[in-house]
């Protein structure tokens, strides 16, 4: 299966990349971008044919190393 890791900062968490991209358009004439947020995507292969076996191995991926969920939200899709 293929999993789909979406992982951004958690709403009120600055996020300074998001700002200086926002600051970045708003030069180049896009002044419509407002509130700009950075993630992070990653793709992966669970070698598992079983859905639920699967979901439970990508949480515990971004619960112990691909997100910080103290100031990151993930979500997933598997395929």
């Amino acid at each position: 299966m293929k999993a789909k890791i979406h992982v951004t900062l958690k709403q009120g968490i600055l996020d300074p990349q998001g700002k200086a991209i926002e600051h970045a358009l708003d030069s180049l004439g896009f002044k419509n971008a407002a509130n700009v947020r950075v993630g992070k995507y990653m793709e992966l292969d669970v070698n598992e044919n079983d859905k639920a076996k699967a979901e439970v191995q990508v949480k515990q991926m971004c619960e112990k190393l691909l997100a910080n969920t103290i100031i990151e939200e993930y979500r997933y899709e598997l395929t």
